[in-house]
């Protein structure tokens, strides 16, 4: 078996400017949604779809998202 030599991984710390705009991050939104509305005004039950999905293990069908519909 044949192992390769990696070089070093050197963590860098992030700079100020970079903190200062996550720590404002969402102070332009006037209502406090990270999203926009959609344009459907479908809403679902997605805690319930999400673990749906992950007992299937695999993403779920139109169909299947049907059964979450609020």
């Amino acid at each position: 078996m044949i192992v390769a030599e990696l070089e070093p991984v050197v963590a860098s710390r992030k700079s100020n400017s970079l903190r200062e705009n996550f720590d404002r991050f969402g102070e332009e939104f006037s209502d406090g949604r990270l999203t926009e509305p959609s344009p459907t005004e479908r809403h679902f039950r997605l805690h319930e779809a999400i673990a749906y999905s992950n007992s299937l293990g695999r993403p779920l069908t139109e169909q299947e998202m049907k059964l979450f519909e609020i």
